[in-house]
């Protein structure tokens, strides 16, 4: 596995733990963030032993969200014309997209767990993922408007599905912050923890009680979900019973049944 300058990484019992790694810097995301984890989902996604992903940041923090020389950057690279402004940002916004993109597209379960500050592209990252959980004392936030913008990387998109339109546009108009328990109540995660520790330990538990399921179930529960985000409930259903015509002819099935009715545990394989 490669070193990485904005991430560790690690593959454990079928889990991907991929830690955002720059906590003297509050995990901000800068360019090396950007750029790895495309290349860091990409190796999920192909790697078969990995069945599901772990993403926490190291230190007090899980991420003060994109990192400001990073932005400080783009904008002493642009010059006088406006056409060509407009073009480099459009196409700097959308790489910065495909970034979270491959988080969602991934075809294994995410889940995040979030202490300390999770701010502006933070919630964005989070919003790609297919389950969050978080200390009690964690700080969400969607700060973009704090500094004259409108959150551009997913959270406009994702988060009304996961927390509702009226409780996103409150959280988007007024950049406030709300802490675990608020988080909870409101649908953003889904269990809080008293510690950080705590908080790892209950994920990683329940990242590997997913790991022991069949991995063609998972990965296939997991596209039939995503592809129901943008079509009615009868093409849904049509989808998946023609998903389901090939893949109900797996080993797994068999194996799941024996297991059942011999009460012993399941091995898939990968």
């Amino acid at each position: 596995m490669p070193d990485y300058k904005a991430f560790r990484v690690e593959l454990d019992d079928k889990i991907a733990h991929v830690q955002i790694n720059r906590p003297e810097k509050v995990n901000a995301m800068n360019a090396d963030f950007w750029a790895e984890i495309v290349d860091i989902f990409r190796w999920i996604d192909d790697t078969d032993e990995a069945r599901v992903v772990v993403l926490s940041g190291a230190g007090k923090h899980f991420s003060s969200g994109i990192d400001l020389m990073l932005l400080a950057q783009a904008g002493s690279a642009l010059g006088k014309d406006v056409g060509r402004n407009a073009e480099a940002l459009r196409r700097k916004i959308l790489q910065l997209q495909a970034s979270f993109n491959a988080v969602d597209n991934c075809r294994k379960p995410v889940l995040a767990a979030i202490q300390g500050y999770c701010l502006g592209g933070a919630i964005d990252l989070i919003a790609a993922c297919d389950m969050r959980y978080s200390t009690v004392d964690a700080q969400f936030s969607i700060k973009e408007i704090d500094m004259g913008m409108a959150a551009d990387v997913g959270t406009l998109q994702r988060l009304p599905r996961i927390i509702g339109d009226g409780m996103m546009r409150e959280l988007a108009y007024t950049g406030r912050t709300i802490d675990g328990d608020e988080a909870q109540r409101i649908g953003l995660v889904n269990r809080t923890y008293a510690s950080q520790e705590e908080l790892l330990a209950g994920v990683l538990a329940l990242a590997g009680e997913i790991a022991a399921k069949s991995p063609i179930a998972i990965r296939g529960t997991k596209h039939m979900i995503r592809y129901m985000r943008d079509h009615r409930v009868d093409d849904g259903l049509e989808y998946v019973a023609n998903w389901n015509a090939a893949m109900l002819q797996s080993a797994d099935l068999r194996v799941a049944m024996a297991a059942h009715m011999s009460k012993q545990k399941a091995e898939f394989a990968d």
